[in-house]
Parts: structure tokens; sequence; C-alpha cells
């Protein structure tokens, strides 16, 4: 992989990227730490992108790979990594508390139903709902069939309204 492709395929990325990882981790720092880790893996291993047919796919599936390889240490230690207070994302500092507070509230609430689903749909969800992703896309990162995709969402959205009409 030349410079220009990392600048124009993997940097567009780490938004999302970033994103994801914390959807996984929940942990601002942690997140952060995930996705350096993984571009300069990428960035070492130049050579070895003319092989790769999705990049966009291979990062998604890496950086997965990596937030869960660093819950699994998190756990073998027996720390738990901290709950943050900020979300993964910049918000206008001139919103009122209150609606902050309504905002984190329902965030909290939708994590812990998110929380409550499979691996599978949990990953699923997360990667249409919040990253917008095609179901080609996420067939291709999480390496499972379109129609597995389709159902895990359509059962993930099932048990979303469930839980969060409760």
């Amino acid at each position: 992989m030349k410079v220009d492709s990392f600048h124009t395929i993997i940097l567009p990325l780490r938004e999302k990227l970033f994103r994801y990882a914390f959807g996984i981790v929940r942990d601002r720092a942690e997140a952060e730490d995930i996705l350096q880790d993984l571009l300069l893996k990428l960035w070492s291993r130049c050579e070895e992108w003319d092989e790769i047919d999705n990049p966009e796919a291979y990062c998604y599936r890496a950086i997965r790979n990596m937030s869960l390889d660093r819950l699994a240490a998190a756990s073998n230690s027996k720390t738990e990594l901290p709950r943050p207070e900020e979300e993964g994302r910049n918000f206008i500092d001139r919103e009122s508390p209150h609606s902050r507070l309504v905002r984190k509230e329902q965030r909290a609430l939708i994590d812990r139903c998110i929380a409550q689903l499979p691996e599978t749909q949990q990953m699923v969800f997360r990667l249409r709902e919040i990253e917008e992703m095609s179901y080609r896309q996420i067939a291709v990162t999480l390496g499972i069939s379109e129609e597995l995709v389709k159902v895990s969402l359509f059962r993930a959205r099932k048990k979303m309204r469930e839980l969060l009409s409760k």
C-alpha cells in the first residue's frame, strides 16, 4: 500500500472505527488506544495491502477483534474498564443541562438494551444502525451471509422494541 492509499482509504475511517471500538469497550481512552494500535499495524504491514480485497471490511473486522481481545484481557485480569461519562462523539456545548441529562439517560438505556442482545445481533445492530453500513458491508465485515445479517438485524430490532417498551 502506498502512502496515498493509506490516506485516502484508511484515515477517513478513523472516526467510524473509533465509534465501533468505543461501542464494544465503552471506554474512550481504550478505544483510542485500540484504534492507534490498528493504524500502526496497518502501516507496518503496508506491503501486504495489495492482497486485501476490501480494506474497509478488513479494518472493521480487525478493530472488532482487537476490541474483543482487550475486553477478554480485562476480564481475565479481573479489572473492569471504567465507564466514561463522555459519549464517543463530540456534541455542541451549548446544549442545556437538562437536554444533556435526558440524552445521557437515553443513551444509557439504549446501551443496556443492546448489551442484552446476543453478540452477533449486537454487532449487526451497531454496524447497521450506528455506523449505517449496508447489509453487504456488514456481511463482509463479520464474515457471515447477507441473509444472516438480515435475520439478525430483524431479531435485534424486535428485541430492542420489546426492551425499550418496558
